[in-house]
């Protein structure tokens, strides 16, 4: 049940995104779904790998090239067109940490919804 509640959550967050964010278009709620599913298996499974190798980088930038990895993930997944289209790597990064904040803060008050 929780995986349900964050996967609607990140669609949530994709459809923000798409809102706000020029350059970052979803189709519709389930293209929303879709996305967001391969987007977090994408994150899950690549973006440890990215961080291990780009791991000197990691160290120089203090931590910031995370979000280069971040956006050229969300970047490439929208390449896919499953759902999600982004038109380039401004959107993508902008897309990125916006979806990040909006994500976070939703999960935030779903947390603090089920502990009333």
């Amino acid at each position: 049940m929780n995986f349900l509640i964050r996967l609607i959550l990140n669609a949530v967050a994709l459809l923000v995104v798409a809102y706000i964010v020029p350059g970052v278009h979803v189709t519709s709620f389930g293209g929303a779904v879709i996305a967001a599913l391969v987007l977090g298996i994408v994150n899950a499974i690549l973006r440890p790998l990215l961080f291990i190798i780009t791991l000197p980088l990691q160290i120089v930038t203090l931590g910031l090239f995370t979000l280069v990895i971040n956006a050229l993930l969300f970047w490439w997944v929208g390449s896919w067109h499953i759902g999600l289209v982004v038109n380039g790597f401004g959107p993508a990064f902008i897309g990125a940490i916006i979806l990040a904040i909006v994500s976070m803060l939703l999960s935030f008050l779903v947390r603090e919804a089920e502990a009333a």
